[in-house]
């Protein structure tokens, strides 16, 4: 076992997609963020990791024909050893979680039962890419129950909203990324570009004045990151650029959350989450995020 083959196991160049998750549910409810958000984003970190070992745990036979050089069929990593990380890192993601408080345990909790059951059960049915999807949006408002007091009713549909978005720009990527090995669909990449606008619009139209300019430039670098290669793939959906759709997508998040944030008047956060975005480009080119 090696860093490098752990590494493609965890996928760690998307690691860099998780940490605003926490910062736009903080943003979303009118709150700063403080220790309780970073306990949020370490057990998000713990959770993400989890569900990529165990994706692999779970996908050895199906990538043992479609990717052989993946971690476990290629025998750099074992079986047994994928799914003791996922179990350990599962907890972990769960203690940090208790740390933050009840609501956040019981958020962390359904989070946790989201990304078993759908490595586990729901990956390759009709149901996979919304529970992905739920997954990502139990992640944001794991940071917003997190990070203080309970919010307002307003605030609350506020979250509920950011959730909404974010979840939505996630079904629309994993439906993609279901065409990612074999290619053939021009149908996913199409209806994914056209969700993908209609967030910017949503995002972008919904901003706070006198500050709609950073959530407007924010949204442009979203809206620049994901929906290019989805034309792409929508013209020639072949593995190669199905994936790389797929990977930008996974990308796009970074921005996405960064004008959440902004737009809920967090422009420090938003302006932090986007420092992440040369980090993924960086090390997406060592290792893929899909």
């Amino acid at each position: 076992m090696t860093v490098r083959a752990w590494a493609e196991l965890l996928r760690i160049s998307a690691l860099f997609t998780v940490p605003g998750d926490a910062l736009a549910g903080a943003a979303s409810v009118g709150r700063r963020p403080n220790s309780s958000t970073a306990l949020a984003v370490g057990a998000s970190l713990c959770l993400y990791e989890a569900g990529m070992a165990l994706n692999d745990w779970a996908d050895r036979d199906e990538d043992a024909v479609d990717r052989p050089h993946r971690p476990i069929p290629s025998g750099r990593i074992s079986p047994r050893a994928a799914l003791t990380a996922a179990g350990a890192l599962t907890g972990a993601g769960l203690a940090l979680a208790a740390r933050a408080g009840r609501p956040a345990l019981a958020v962390a909790t359904g989070l946790a039962a989201t990304v078993w059951a759908y490595d586990l059960r729901l990956k390759h049915t009709p149901a996979g890419p919304a529970a992905m999807a739920a997954a990502r949006g139990l992640d944001l408002l794991l940071g917003a129950t997190a990070t203080g007091a309970a919010p307002a009713p307003r605030t609350a549909r506020a979250a509920l909203t950011a959730a909404a978005l974010l979840s939505t720009h996630t079904y629309a990527v994993t439906a993609v990324s279901r065409h990612e090995t074999q290619g053939g669909s021009t149908t996913a990449p199409l209806a994914a570009l056209a969700a993908v606008a209609g967030i910017g619009g949503a995002v972008a139209h919904e901003g706070r004045a006198p500050a709609r300019l950073l959530p407007t430039a924010l949204t442009g670098a979203y809206l620049h990151t994901a929906a290019r290669p989805l034309a792409h793939a929508a013209l020639n959906p072949s593995p190669p650029l199905t994936q790389r759709a797929v990977g930008s997508g996974i990308r796009a998040m970074i921005p996405l959350q960064a004008a959440l944030a902004a737009r809920a008047g967090a422009a420090g956060s938003a302006l932090a989450v986007m420092g992440l975005v040369p980090l993924a480009r960086a090390l997406s080119r060592k290792v893929s995020p899909t």
